[in-house]
């Protein structure tokens, strides 16, 4: 029976293929980079069907992408290929400062009774009419680097490339999404048309993107899906990586008010989440990576304050949690955003390295070129509104 009905689903899907009632399978967001590191890279896409996915990777060693079969990378849970319209593969064993082409591919599941599944069409990004997507890994070893920094877009989209065309972002290698990309974060579709897509257009199918979530994205019931989509693979959405002799810290500042405020209606617990960073960021600042890096640059939405008239709840944990332990390593500059203004707040005996608070019109650039890094952020006519060497 289960063969019958297999063998009639697999007739219908026949028919309705050649006689073009059928949607075409096909990739409707991404492939986007996420978490590239030394030796692994997270790649994600959707389809518009459930599918299995998955990625073909190889060196970037001028063969053509047709020599031969490529190694697969499935979306896996526990040794079983997913069935789903949302892929992320994981790949590890990389080596640092190396280049990959990459393609990734979603084939539609007509059914899926037991161990009888019919499979449909077939999609993948192309290789054949237009060169491979590629990227490259992160190395300690790297001599100079650039990177580009924007946050409190709130959904307006033509900024992104405004701002990122003013800061050269073609010759960039690096991106931070520093919070706040939309006010509120109701679905994934809101996700895509609200800033994704046009990251990926601009750069994110091959070149990294890292993403400090802002207290914007903490709200309504699809907060909890958002690690679905970014830093997918990772423990926690706080991480740290080395990119040349620069250390990056990038923090997940939570909310800006108490958790017990009538906004949250009693379902948040951002004092103990930050609390819990705080140990996770008292141990890796005592880590080789961190510790041989000549820069440490720790990047989070909500900034400290000095001054205390000013600072909201958020803010204030910050300081008391996050500060002490950075106030006693060596840390160059911290960057932010969330006020919608920009501010430079110079080290004091309370905070002591400088803030850069980006603004929801400004881009921060960073560029490291023989062993200086220089900080500069921009407005939207590229003009330089600030700018520091360290």
């Amino acid at each position: 029976m289960k063969v019958f009905k297999s063998y009639l689903l697999w007739i219908i899907s026949c028919l309705l293929s050649v006689s073009g009632m059928a949607r075409q399978v096909d990739i409707i967001h991404g492939p986007y980079l996420q978490n590239l590191k030394e030796t692994e890279v997270t790649i994600v896409w959707l389809s518009n069907k459930p599918t299995v996915g998955w990625v073909e990777l190889i060196p970037n060693d001028n063969t053509h992408f047709y020599l031969c079969e490529r190694p697969k990378f499935f979306d896996t849970t526990n040794g079983i290929k997913n069935v789903s319209d949302l892929h992320s593969v994981k790949i590890n064993g990389l080596k640092p400062g190396t280049s990959y082409r990459y393609r990734v591919f979603a084939r539609e599941v007509l059914s899926f009774d037991g161990t009888d599944v019919v499979y449909g069409q077939t999609a993948s990004t192309d290789v054949f009419s237009k060169e491979p997507l590629q990227f490259t890994t992160n190395s300690s070893q790297k001599k100079e680097l650039s990177f580009l920094i924007i946050n409190d877009i709130h959904g307006r989209v033509s900024d992104i490339k405004c701002l990122l065309e003013a800061a050269n972002y073609k010759e960039k290698e690096l991106f931070f999404f520093n919070g706040d990309m939309l006010s509120e974060v109701s679905n994934r579709d809101t996700i895509f048309s609200g800033f994704m897509d046009e990251a990926v257009k601009l750069f994110a199918s091959e070149k990294p993107m890292y993403y400090a979530r802002g207290n914007h994205e903490t709200r309504v019931f699809f907060a909890r899906h958002f690690q679905d989509l970014f830093s997918v693979k990772e423990e926690n959405l706080y991480f740290m990586f080395r990119q040349g002799p620069i250390c990056f810290i990038v923090l997940d500042t939570g909310e800006d008010k108490p958790d017990s405020d009538i906004e949250y209606c009693d379902i948040t617990d951002y004092d103990t989440y930050r609390s819990e960073q705080a140990r996770w960021l008292s141990e890796v600042v005592k880590s080789d990576m961190f510790k041989t890096a000549d820069y440490h640059i720790v990047i989070a939405h909500m900034p400290p304050l000095t001054d205390r008239t000013k600072r909201w709840h958020g803010q204030e944990e910050i300081l008391r949690k996050f500060i002490p332990i950075l106030n006693e390593v060596d840390i160059d500059l911290m960057l932010c955003g969330h006020l919608h203004k920009h501010i430079y707040q110079k080290p004091s005996s309370l905070i002591k390295f400088p803030i850069w608070v980006n603004s929801f019109d400004t881009v921060i650039e960073g560029t490291l070129h023989k062993g200086r890094l220089s900080i500069k952020m921009l407005d939207k006519k590229g003009n330089i509104l600030l700018n520091h060497n360290y």
